[in-house]
């Protein structure tokens, strides 16, 4: 591989993200003090680790990392789109991966944090309202930090010291303003709460989208959040809809295709089923024969392998079919 690799596609835990250099002077971001990235796997480690990227999408990944911009994933279901960001995390040791998944309902906001003022209003109307402090006496401030909690995308904005792999899953589900309000995002880097800007108060302790914990809650100066590492943004699309020119040239982009013949089949059966892959070869043909007739994801290959290696059936074959219908494009009789 060559040496400017950071992500190699290796599968195989490594600090080379260390090796990074400083941004473009106009991908640089000023959000400090950093923050230690959380421990853990990508939360997704099986299918990371068994994960074969193509030599592109590797080029790709790097581009990104390299540049500071956002990876636009594209291709047919079941190729991988998402399970590249969890490979990512993996290798690089980026901990857990933030995941959005878009609907289209979904908003900047949604992305950003959410803020809980029915609760508050509760907890300010019960006896004695408020919050104990540590000498047990009623807090006179209200804690608004508990009631705000960072999403996806303001998590992965926090100063860490090495970037967040941040998927936003089917991006192109998202109403038709989106691409376009994430744009703004990108390119700043930062983002407002205006909950907090407007309090006293300039600190307060928000969760974050890691979940619960003493360690889940990070502290927010002025209501900004600023970003130290720009995260790795990766963004999936099943190619349904077209994006605007200005949205895709901030992007760095990567097509992934289904495999091209048996061997490489072959090789994902093996990387995700071991010794269960051992005489899957009859599959692996008919897998092939029906990708021409429609749309197939390896994933239903995966299924089909597993079941008939356990399922006590005469014809495999027709198992098999039934496991692997076609998604689009189907044939008469299917």
């Amino acid at each position: 591989m060559p040496d400017w690799l950071l992500y190699t596609g290796s599968r195989r835990p490594h600090d080379g993200v260390d090796r990074l250099p400083p941004p473009p002077p106009w991908r640089s971001f000023g959000g400090g003090p950093p923050l230690p990235v959380p421990e853990g796997g990508s939360g997704a480690d099986h299918h990371a680790t068994a994960y074969r990227p193509s030599d592109d999408a590797v080029q790709q990944v790097n581009a990104a990392l390299y540049l500071r911009r956002p990876l636009l994933v594209t291709g047919p279901p079941g190729t991988g789109k998402s399970t590249l960001a969890y490979a990512v995390a993996h290798e690089l040791k980026l901990g857990p991966v933030l995941h959005w998944p878009i609907t289209s309902r979904a908003t900047l906001r949604d992305g950003l944090y959410q803020y809980d003022p029915l609760t508050r209003l509760y907890a300010a109307g019960r006896p004695g309202g408020g919050h104990a402090d540590r000498t047990g006496d009623a807090a006179a401030d209200d804690d608004i930090g508990r009631y705000i909690r960072l999403g996806p995308l303001g998590t992965a904005l926090l100063p860490y010291g090495r970037p967040r792999v941040l998927l936003i899953d089917e991006i192109d589900k998202s109403d038709i303003d989106l691409p376009n309000d994430l744009l703004t995002i990108f390119e700043k880097g930062e983002y407002e709460i205006p909950e907090l800007s407007r309090r006293d108060e300039p600190e307060a302790r928000v969760l974050t989208a890691d979940g619960g914990g003493p360690g889940a809650r990070v502290a927010v100066t002025g209501g900004r959040v600023a970003c130290a590492a720009f995260p790795l943004v990766v963004m999936t699309s099943n190619g349904e809809r077209e994006f605007p020119p200005a949205f895709l040239r901030r992007c760095v982009t990567v097509d992934l295709r289904q495999p091209a013949d048996a061997a490489e089949l072959a090789a994902i059966v093996r990387e995700h089923l071991g010794p269960l892959a051992d005489r899957s070869d009859d599959l692996v043909r008919r897998f092939l024969e029906r990708s021409s007739g429609g749309t197939l994801a390896t994933d239903q290959l995966l299924n089909a392998v597993y079941l008939c290696r356990h399922a006590d059936v005469s014809d495999r074959r027709e198992l098999a079919d039934r496991i692997m219908p076609y998604l689009s494009g189907a044939a008469d009789d299917d």
